[in-house]
């Protein structure tokens, strides 16, 4: 009976251990996607499209092609993010300006109403 307890409560520490791993590595990894988009393909209702990564990272390529961070990807689609990359750590506490802004009404720090 007794080995049986331990067994229970080892098996009880190497879930609550798991778990705990498991939100460490999911707050770790808060910072946003990173896509390569056509800086010259924006619409109002689809926003940029979607590039290959090529486009990003050659000198030679018939797209304009730039890093997009953040935002909703809808089909080959992304829109509500931002090209300014964020700093590190910009998803813990820290800074109230990060790199994404993620939208809505006002303009944010700063800005006259009207």
């Amino acid at each position: 009976m007794d080995t049986v307890r331990r067994r229970l409560r080892s098996g009880t520490v190497l879930l609550g251990g798991v778990g705990l791993l498991a939100t460490a590595l999911t707050a770790c990894s808060s910072a946003p996607d990173k896509r390569c988009v056509d800086r010259d393909s924006y619409r109002l209702a689809k926003g940029y499209k979607v590039v290959s990564d090529k486009n990003c990272k050659a000198t030679k390529v018939s797209v304009n092609g730039a890093w997009y961070y953040g935002g909703k990807k809808k089909g080959s689609w992304v829109d509500g993010g931002s090209f300014t990359k964020p700093s590190k750590g910009s998803g813990s506490g820290g800074s109230s300006h990060s790199g994404v802004h993620r939208g809505g009404f006002g303009g944010g720090h700063g800005s006259s109403g009207g």
